[in-house]
């Protein structure tokens, strides 16, 4: 969820506790091409916007690509809570352009988190298994512009079931109650992406999968790990209030090469899968600070050597700073410099912790323990302050 927020807690509705530190061309493929009518344009716009864009840094080799991948355990994926930065990018964090406050999103910890680590493979998913077939995107070149359009409805893959309903397993941890419905969104990004000499920061919304479905940050509300945190489907998707998006890697796009696109960062510039080669695949550790490299990946059928972003497993899972001019949608604005309503995220925080868990801090000190009662049971944690709250309860991991 791109940045869900709190929940009041009452008896009559489902409550979210602990949260803040946690926002036409029908069914068919994506165009990865962008072409749609005018597939030379198109080629011949990116391929050599991209190719000068990508000579201002290291080309990566496919030996080089291969000697840096390397397995992913699953089992024990680094937890990326309150990895951000406001002042200039840095490896293996968030470069946000402002700290938003209060915030909304799971419940409590799930048992898949056991202190810096989260474990995928045990992680509880949404049920169900549900097509769109309204589903429709366009990503078309139109001169010097890169014109994107999508009901932010995955045309490949699957959603579960949202609300989560309350029989449902996923619900003890997240009572997620937004609904999946078609969004109006339309984008016009540069189909000519140069770099910047110094990255520029994001909001939340970093770009669109070549299904169609909304790219956020890696974060919650409350700059917690979404993907840790956050009840997902087996897409590795879920809806907030702007619409159903993904935090990280979605297993239902199924082709996820390095050199295969799976999506555009809100600059103009391609993201790209982290797969080198069978059971070895680029971490954050092989990236620069915007989660991207220079390398040749395929647009359109062509080679094509490039700067891109990658996908990966780890947190921050995908573009954490801008490295062209960003047209990404801003809390309050439009588009930098196109046409979107923005569909905002790191803006959208209301609320804040429960007055429960701030009661449970009163008179103690950070790190404190303590508890308080809930709907589903009694929280137990330990005091903390997060990013614009008092000290309050914090759910243990």
């Amino acid at each position: 969820m791109s940045r869900t927020s709190w929940i009041a807690i009452t008896a009559c509705a489902v409550i979210l506790i602990a949260a803040w530190f946690l926002v036409p061309h029908i069914a068919s493929a994506p165009d990865l091409s962008l072409m749609n009518g005018s597939s030379e344009t198109a080629t011949s716009a990116v391929s050599s916007a991209t190719t000068k864009a990508g000579t201002s840094g290291h080309v990566y080799t496919q030996a080089e690509l291969l000697a840096m991948a390397g397995s992913v355990n699953m089992a024990a994926l680094p937890l990326g809570d309150y990895k951000y930065v406001t002042t200039g990018p840095k490896k293996g964090y968030v470069y946000i352009c402002h700290v938003a406050t209060g915030g909304q999103g799971a419940m409590v910890n799930g048992p898949w988190i056991h202190g810096t680590t989260w474990d995928e493979t045990t992680k509880v998913q949404v049920q169900g298994h549900i097509s769109w077939p309204s589903a429709s995107n366009s990503f078309n070149a139109l001169g010097t512009m890169l014109k994107i359009t999508s009901n932010d409805l995955p045309t490949e893959g699957t959603t579960g079931v949202f609300p989560i309903a309350q029989d449902d397993p996923a619900h003890q941890y997240d009572g997620n109650r937004s609904s999946i419905t078609a969004q109006n969104e339309s984008y016009s990004l540069p189909a000519n992406p140069t770099m910047l000499s110094t990255p520029d920061c994001i909001y939340g919304q970093v770009g669109i999968m070549t299904n169609g479905v909304s790219l956020y940050d890696g974060f919650d509300a409350t700059y917690r790990d979404a993907a840790a945190h956050e009840e997902q489907d087996s897409c590795n998707g879920h809806p907030n209030d702007h619409g159903y998006h993904y935090h990280n890697l979605t297993s239902c796009i199924k082709n996820i090469d390095e050199t295969n696109v799976v999506g555009w960062a809100f600059d103009g510039f391609p993201i790209t899968g982290p797969k080198v080669a069978a059971g070895k695949y680029l971490s954050t550790d092989d990236l620069d600070e915007c989660h991207g490299l220079t390398s040749t990946i395929t647009i359109n059928g062509k080679s094509v050597t490039t700067y891109h972003y990658v996908m990966t497993y780890d947190f921050p899972y995908s573009v954490s700073c801008f490295r062209g001019k960003s047209y990404e949608p801003k809390p309050g604005g439009g588009q930098g410099q196109g046409n979107q309503t923005p569909t905002p995220q790191g803006g959208a925080r209301a609320g804040g912790p429960p007055p429960e868990a701030i009661s449970a801090c009163a008179g103690k000190t950070q790190g404190a323990s303590c508890s308080f009662s809930a709907p589903m049971g009694t929280i137990t944690g330990h005091c903390d302050t997060p990013p614009g709250s008092s000290l309050a309860c914090v759910p243990a991991r």
